[in-house]
C-alpha cells in the first residue's frame, strides 16, 4: 500500500514542479515585457521631451521682421518676463526659459525697453535682456504731443551720427514701406485695421507714432524705432477700443479728431469743448474748417492762413471735403484721445470756437456771425495789447 501510494505521488509531483516552472517562466516573460515596454515609454517620453525642448530654444518664426516691443520693469522675475515673452509669441515656452536660464545661470536682468523679432532665438533676447543694451543705448529721440510724423524722422535723424541707418530718408522710407505696415498691421489687427484701409494718405502710420521719449539702441533701424512707438499706442489705445467701437467710429476717425483737438486745445476741458464741436459740425453735415489739417495739407505751419490756403486741392484740406479726411494729422496725446470719447457741452449746440493765441483763451459760438464777433474782439485785444 506505501509503495503504491509512493508511485502514485510522484507523477503528481512532476506535475507541480512543472507547472510551477510555467507559472514562473510565464511571470519572467510578464516582467521583461513590462519592462520592455515601460523602457520604451522613457526612450520615447525622452525623445519627445528632447524634441520639445530644442524646438521650444529655437525661433519662434525664422522668417519674421516685424520688431516687437518688451519692456522689463525693475525687479521682474524669470517667471514673469518668461510669461510676458510667450504672450507676445516671442519663445514659445515660458517653462523651457525659466529652466534655461537656471540651467545657464543667467545673471539678473537690466530694466528697459527692448525690441525682438520672433526670427530671435532665446540665447540672443537673454544676452540682450541681461547686457541691458536698451536702457544704455546710443540716445533717445522724443515725439511730442501734437508732432507729426515728418517732425519725428528729422528728430530720429540726429542719432545718425551714432546710427548710420537713422537717416531720416530712411525713417520716411519706413513710414511707406507698405510691407512694413502690413506686419505691424498682422501685430495689431485692432489698433491698424482701419488704418490699413484709409485711403489718399500721406502716411499711413501718422498718430499711430504715439507722443514719448524712446531709447534708440545701437544699429537700431528705422523700423524698429517705428515699431516701439506703434506698440506705444497699441498699449495706450487697447484699454478705449470697446469704447471707439461702441460709438461707432474707428481707431483711425478717433485719432484724427483727437489730432485736431491736440493742437487746438489746452485745457483738458476746452479739449472736451471743441471735441464737441467737432462732432456737432460732423453731425450738421458741416465741413470742420480746421486750420490744422489745412497746414498740414500745405506741409507747412503759418499763424494766418488766406483764401488761397484754405482752397489748396488736398484730401487733407477739411475746409474744401466733408467729414474726417484720410487720417491723423499728428500724433494726440491720452488727453485728447479721452477728449474725442468724452466730448463736453454737446447739447450746448456749438458750431464754432476760436483762440486767442495770446492768451489761449477760447470762445464758443452757435452761429458765424457769433463766430465773426469773437475772432474781431480777440483781434481788438491783441492790436491793443501791442500798443
Amino acid at each position: 500500500m506505501d509503495r503504491r501510494r509512493n508511485v502514485d505521488q510522484q507523477p503528481s509531483s512532476n506535475r507541480r514542479r512543472h507547472r510551477d516552472q510555467q507559472i514562473e517562466a510565464a511571470s519572467s516573460h510578464i516582467v521583461r515585457w513590462v519592462l520592455g515596454v515601460g523602457l520604451t515609454v522613457l526612450v520615447i517620453g525622452a525623445l519627445m521631451v528632447a524634441v520639445f525642448v530644442h524646438s521650444a530654444l529655437e525661433p519662434a518664426d525664422k522668417t519674421a521682421k516685424t520688431p516687437i516691443l518688451v519692456t522689463v520693469k525693475s525687479g521682474e522675475s524669470t517667471d514673469e518676463i518668461g510669461s510676458a515673452l510667450q504672450a507676445k509669441g516671442l519663445i514659445k515656452s515660458a517653462m523651457i526659459f525659466k529652466f534655461y536660464v537656471k540651467f545657464h545661470n543667467v545673471p539678473s536682468y537690466e530694466a528697459g525697453q527692448y525690441s525682438f523679432t520672433k526670427a530671435n532665438t532665446m540665447e540672443e533676447m537673454l544676452d540682450t535682456l541681461r547686457g541691458g543694451s536698451s536702457t544704455t543705448g546710443i540716445g533717445t529721440v522724443l515725439v511730442p504731443e501734437g508732432g507729426d510724423a515728418a517732425a519725428v524722422a528729422t528728430a530720429a535723424a540726429k542719432l545718425h551720427k551714432k546710427d548710420p541707418k537713422l537717416t531720416r530718408a530712411n525713417f520716411i522710407a519706413a513710414l511707406k514701406d507698405q510691407a512694413f505696415f502690413k506686419r505691424l498691421h498682422q501685430a495689431y489687427p485692432q489698433l491698424l485695421g482701419s488704418a490699413a484701409k484709409a485711403k489718399n494718405v500721406r502716411y499711413r502710420l501718422e498718430g499711430y507714432l504715439f507722443p514719448a521719449t524712446y531709447t534708440v539702441t545701437e544699429n537700431q533701424s528705422a523700423e524698429a524705432l517705428i515699431a516701439q512707438m506703434v506698440a506705444k499706442t497699441n498699449a495706450v489705445m487697447t484699454p478705449y477700443l470697446a469704447s471707439i467701437k461702441q460709438k461707432k467710429m474707428t481707431v483711425q476717425e478717433t485719432l484724427t479728431l483727437a489730432s485736431l483737438v491736440e493742437r487746438e486745445g489746452v485745457t483738458d476741458t476746452d479739449r472736451g469743448k471743441i471735441a464737441g464741436v467737432l462732432f456737432n459740425r460732423l453731425d450738421a453735415g458741416m465741413p470742420l474748417q480746421s486750420d490744422v489739417a489745412v497746414m498740414y495739407a500745405l506741409g507747412k505751419h503759418k499763424t494766418h492762413l488766406t483764401n488761397k490756403d484754405t482752397s489748396i486741392d488736398s484730401p487733407y484740406n477739411l475746409y474744401r471735403n466733408k467729414g474726417f479726411g484720410p487720417g491723423p494729422f499728428n500724433s494726440p496725446s491720452e488727453a485728447s484721445i479721452k477728449a474725442v470719447l468724452n466730448p463736453l457741452e454737446r447739447d450746448a449746440g456749438y458750431l464754432y470756437f476760436v483762440a486767442n493765441l495770446k492768451t489761449g483763451e477760447i470762445r464758443y459760438a452757435h452761429t458765424l456771425a457769433e463766430q465773426n464777433a469773437n475772432t474781431a474782439a480777440f483781434a481788438a485785444d491783441s492790436k491793443e495789447a501791442a500798443k
